[in-house]
């Protein structure tokens, strides 16, 4: 039986059908979860301090640099805001609130990667996940002035080429654009 001619509308509905399935798979996904919202804006005449998280992994696999590319997203995201930031590989966690790291510093940013994954995406269709948290203290009081977890997915149709780190810029924008409006 040959293959008859539905008429243009129905060749417009198949298009867009088609259209509407390639782009769902051509867009990374990214959620954000805050665990304590921030109450007041930062000050952006103050400096923050970002130490560098240790290196992700997954399933036995450690992902060399990932915890400097997340503090270097990081300190992108903050310097559309304020001019001193700093990211630091000397101390980790809490003690980076001591007087010696945060004499000249307003917030102190810490960030943990709690998953980080890398898949060859293009032929297997698993995507490439991040998760992260970062925890912003307030250096004077020594205080959390907010904390903030993100995740984000990649496409399925990479064609290639796609890393963990490809999906840091955009959920790390928008949680430091949270905390200065």
């Amino acid at each position: 039986m040959p293959l008859q001619n539905k008429g243009p509308m129905m060749n417009k509905l198949n298009l867009m059908v088609i259209t509407a399935l390639l782009t769902a798979g051509c867009a990374a996904t990214y959620k954000t979860n805050d665990i304590k919202p921030i109450n007041n804006s930062l000050d952006s005449s103050l400096g923050v301090l970002i130490s560098v998280p240790d290196d992700g992994s997954f399933a036995h696999q450690n992902y060399a640099n990932s915890g400097a590319m997340t503090a270097n997203a990081l300190k992108s995201a903050f310097l559309r805001y304020t001019s001193m930031v700093d990211v630091s590989s000397d101390c980790h966690g809490e003690e980076c609130l001591s007087e010696a790291f945060i004499i000249k510093y307003g917030y102190y940013a810490k960030p943990v990667i709690l998953h980080w994954e890398e898949r060859n995406t293009e032929w297997s269709g698993k995507p490439d996940r991040i998760e992260v948290q970062v925890t912003i203290y307030d250096t004077a009081t020594r205080q959390v002035v907010t904390s903030s977890r993100f995740s984000g997915k990649s496409k399925w149709a990479t064609f290639g080429g796609d890393h963990p780190q490809e999906l840091l810029p955009e959920p790390t924008n928008e949680f430091v654009d949270k905390l200065y409006k």
